[in-house]
């Protein structure tokens, strides 16, 4: 068969999945074969499932920094998976593999280097995660999203690209989404996005100042897998989801302001559809404090209100979100200035010069 084969990976949350959403359509029409490697249930499965490309999941184990009694089976199930992706690949025999990082990539950016497939990794946030650190020594480019990471890259592997955006989230059509809301125009809309697995505190922080905020808003919670307040379907102007697929560019063209975890694909994909916002970073205590770096850094470009976790408090949120709604131009303004990137266009580039130069 003459035709272009790649295989994509990354999972364990959506942030790991969407990007390579981004490149499908471009991969497609450029008739390459395309094969999803990721876990046998995460995420990743129900995200790629409307794509129609096939699927193959392998055992995973999380790498941690921390103790956890599964740091001790899970090396074998890194193994297992290992093996598993070692078979997959011998049989589709790719010319590329991209990896979108998370855990599942890495038995299988490894186990696609010892057959000598070319691999491209892609670290959106600003320092490079542990399972994309086992990856940088065998992959052939570092594609990054912050200029500050580039620093941090081998020189002749990194290349700054930006996060690939799904081009879709820019057609939104708000009318949709009011409908699927139960919503209507006499208020402004508020987005709550607390990642694709839920934030505790931010649900419980809305929906404590929840009674306030809906004389001023309407709020469209997405609260993540499980979190949803089952007392709480009933309020008029209050919608609550696990998560969405199709919908979300349509609850983005209806959202006035978002308040978000700060992970870096969020985070792009709010400043590429230039939405006001207040992002509340995952705390360094339970992550490696990336997401406060990401914040940090987009407030500082005049892009952001952030909050600490530590000092959320219903007075501070009610207060700041008055604030952003009513300087929400301000930042709008901020947000057309900066310069996007065509990450896309780039990614391809890299993917399609690997499969060339074979």
């Amino acid at each position: 068969m003459g035709s272009k084969k790649i295989v994509l990976t990354g999972g364990g949350t959506a942030g790991h999945v969407t990007p390579n959403m981004a490149l499908i359509p471009r991969l497609k029409e450029l008739d390459y074969e395309i094969v999803y490697i990721g876990s046998y249930d995460g995420i990743e499965k129900k995200l790629i499932e409307d794509f129609d490309i096939p699927y193959y999941g392998i055992a995973t184990g999380k790498f941690r920094r921390y103790f956890d009694p599964k740091n001790f089976s899970d090396p074998f199930r890194v193994i297992k998976g290992m093996g598993e992706a070692r078979k997959y690949l011998k049989e589709i025999r790719p010319n590329v593999l991209f990896s979108k990082g998370g855990f599942v990539s890495v038995p299988v950016v490894r186990a696609a280097y010892s057959l000598g497939i070319p691999c491209i990794i892609h670290e959106s946030d600003m320092t490079p995660g542990l399972a994309n650190k086992l990856c940088i020594p065998v992959a052939k480019k570092v594609c990054c999203n912050f200029p500050e990471t580039f620093k941090l890259l081998p020189a002749t592997k990194a290349v700054l690209t930006g996060s690939p955006i799904r081009k879709e989230l820019a057609t939104g059509n708000k009318e949709a989404a009011y409908k699927l809301c139960g919503f209507d125009a006499s208020k402004p809309v508020i987005m709550v996005v607390g990642g694709s697995l839920g934030s505790a505190a931010i649900n419980q922080a809305v929906r404590d100042v929840l009674p306030e905020l809906l004389k001023d808003f309407q709020v469209v919670h997405l609260c993540g897998k499980e979190k949803v307040d089952n007392l709480l379907l009933t309020t008029q102007g209050y919608k609550q989801f696990e998560y969405v697929k199709s919908e979300m560019k349509d609850i983005f063209a209806m959202a006035d302001i978002v308040i978000s975890r700060a992970g870096a694909n969020a985070i792009s994909e709010i400043l590429a559809l230039k939405k006001p916002n207040i992002l509340i970073p995952l705390p360094s205590g339970s992550s490696r404090g990336d997401q406060i770096l990401n914040a940090n850094s987009f407030e500082s470009q005049g892009f952001s209100i952030v909050i600490d976790e530590d000092d959320l408090t219903n007075k501070l949120l009610l207060e700041k979100i008055q604030e952003l709604y009513f300087n929400r131009f301000t930042y709008i303004d901020a947000m057309s200035k900066s310069s996007q990137r065509d990450a896309i266009g780039t990614i391809i580039g890299l993917i399609e010069n690997e499969v060339n130069a074979k």
